[in-house]
């Protein structure tokens, strides 16, 4: 079995922060204040998304007509990150990369769902009034919201990226499966070059109803990451956005003469059961692993906002002294599939520029100096799924 180096070639990012690499590279090195508001969805707070020329990555109106929002997201995030790497107009390369999406189930109709609640509390005859429903009111899809797996189809009809084509569906556990699965063909020659990413969208009710049925949206408007515990509600602030990457094989990468952000020695993965397995134990398992060879300078956090877990986490943390800790989610919020892969890009670029960013949160991540090499990325999910990458200089 082959055992190729896997690197970043190119990083497609787009959040409340602004849209490509560069943009978000400036915003995690100024001290401005992230940009969120707490009004819309009242008493729900969201790191909103800016104005986007949703043109300029998916220039048919068609294409973005039959699109929710957060499938365009992801269709623009991958646009930016074929185009970072130098891929997006080689029809060559993109019909032979591969493609690995991490998603939700797809934004529901509320207009619809709205209708047939309404309906239902003056009807007595309900089954007939969803047949009526689903004959007249029903989406393409089959169903009253979206199929997971079309943002990967509407990448390959935009972007033409016609290779193999996988797509992971659940919250940050699809994220962490993603990654994991692109780096491994990779890896093993079963493939040489793939796009793997996700998207999200904060702004739309049926998102925020999910987190709240459990309780566990911050409900008394924006704090700093770390300083969420014992607030009201619980504790996660959620971001509209989307991650993706390019990954190649050096030897890909090279005979193209791509630049290079960093390699991916490792993804380490868990699902335990929290309710009898120890959490904070097997974060410590994970990270440990992924610092087996050397101890890394920087761990850029996925970390949710969730009660419990995310002082869980930080507590796992900080017992790797050398590592400077940034929870990203103070930034753009929680980004849920795309909250992996969008830490992952963020360690790249920390490492391609030799230097780790300022504290998100001064009170609780400290400062580091000297140059950069090793980085870690995590996701440890609001209620399952945990996941670390290990990163390196090239």
């Amino acid at each position: 079995m082959q055992n190729n180096t896997v690197v970043i070639t190119g990083i497609g990012l787009i959040s409340s922060l602004g849209e490509g690499a560069d943009a978000h590279w400036q915003a995690f090195n100024d001290h401005a204040e992230p940009r969120i508001d707490s009004e819309t969805f009242k008493p729900y707070t969201v790191h909103p998304l800016g104005e986007v020329d949703w043109n300029l990555q998916i220039p048919k109106r068609g294409d973005q007509r039959q699109m929710e929002t957060w499938q365009r997201l992801g269709t623009y995030a991958a646009g930016l990150a074929l185009q970072d790497a130098g891929i997006k107009d080689d029809e060559a390369l993109c019909a032979t990369m591969d493609m690995v999406v991490a998603a939700g189930g797809g934004e529901r109709d509320v207009t619809v769902d709205t209708q047939i609640l309404a309906e239902a509390r003056v009807r007595n005859d309900l089954g007939t009034m969803l047949n009526e429903k689903l004959t007249t009111e029903l989406r393409p899809t089959l169903f009253l919201a979206q199929l997971s797996n079309l943002l990967a189809g509407n990448i390959s009809i935009v972007h033409k990226v016609t290779g193999s084509s996988r797509t992971f569906m659940g919250e940050e556990g699809a994220g962490i499966s993603a990654l994991d699965t692109a780096v491994a063909r990779i890896r093993s020659g079963q493939s040489t070059h793939a796009l793997v990413g996700g998207s999200y969208n904060s702004e739309h009710p049926d998102m925020l109803l999910g987190y709240e049925l459990n309780g566990m949206l911050k409900s008394d408007g924006w704090a700093p990451l770390w300083q969420r515990e014992g607030t009201t509600g619980g504790g996660v602030v959620t971001g509209s956005g989307g991650a993706f990457l390019v990954l190649e094989s050096a030897d890909h990468a090279a005979k193209r003469g791509a630049r290079v952000y960093a390699a991916i020695e490792g993804i380490y993965s868990a699902q335990i059961r929290r309710k009898r397995e120890d959490l904070k134990e097997t974060i410590g398992k994970l990270v440990g692993a992924a610092s087996a060879d050397k101890a890394a300078g920087l761990i850029v956090s996925g970390a949710t906002g969730a009660h419990g877990v995310t002082a869980t986490e930080k507590s796992a943390l900080d017992a790797f002294a050398s590592a400077a800790i940034r929870g990203v989610a103070g930034k753009v919020g929680h980004l849920r599939e795309a909250q992996f892969p969008l830490a992952v890009g963020l360690a790249a670029l920390s490492l391609f520029h030799g230097t780790v960013f300022p504290p998100v949160d001064a009170k609780n991540e400290k400062a580091a100096t000297g140059s950069l090499d090793t980085a870690l990325a995590t996701s440890i999910g609001a209620t399952r799924g945990e996941g670390v990458a290990r990163l390196v200089k090239v």
